[in-house]
């Protein structure tokens, strides 16, 4: 990734997240960005996903894959997203908040991966470097690079990301899909 984030942005969007979670998990309202606080990179538009985690299982992941608003905004969106709109959790309470722990990943723009065969694509994705998106029509699903550290086999990656996207777990054998790659800079509390 180009213009990889300073530690002190990356500590200012974990501060920025932390805040947007608590207040957003109590029902408060956020102050407005400090817009003259933030380096021109955490105010320029980036796409993120927020991943809370409680001792390291999956408590809640949401984010966006194309940017549209600056990347500091758009980390705190999604903290409070990932906290009380992730469809497969029930949403985060007050009482957990002490125990939930942060990630943030920084996106770049997804690129279309050409492929001819199913072996073709397996052979094209880089484990535990790529982002991959799945397309089917109006359905669409993604697994961050990091991922792979639960799925490392790449079979089991892309059957796991059509259930994910409302699929049959063998649809990127059956049909030619629309797949995108990206990578992200990722870094937590």
């Amino acid at each position: 990734m180009s213009d990889p984030l300073t530690p002190e942005e990356k500590q200012t969007l974990l501060r920025l997240a932390r805040q947007a979670l608590e207040l957003g998990v109590r029902g408060e309202k956020l102050p407005p960005l400090d817009w003259d606080s933030l380096s021109p990179a955490l105010r320029a538009n980036g796409a993120s996903f927020v991943t809370l985690t409680v001792r390291g299982d999956l408590r809640g992941c949401i984010g966006a894959l194309e940017a549209y608003q600056s990347l500091a905004a758009d980390v705190r969106e999604h903290a409070i997203a990932a906290a009380l709109e992730d469809y497969r959790f029930r949403p985060v309470q007050v009482a957990e908040l002490n125990g939930i722990s942060l990630e943030v990943s920084r996106l770049t723009a997804p690129v279309p991966l050409e492929y001819s065969s199913p072996e073709d694509l397996l052979k094209k994705l880089r484990p535990g470097v790529d982002g991959v998106v799945l397309r089917d029509g109006g359905r669409r699903a993604t697994f961050l690079p990091q991922v792979w550290e639960k799925l490392p086999d790449a079979e089991d990656f892309l059957a796991n990301l059509c259930h994910k996207m409302g699929a049959s777990p063998d649809l990127w054998r059956r049909k030619h899909l629309n797949v995108f790659t990206y990578q992200v800079e990722e870094f937590h509390e």
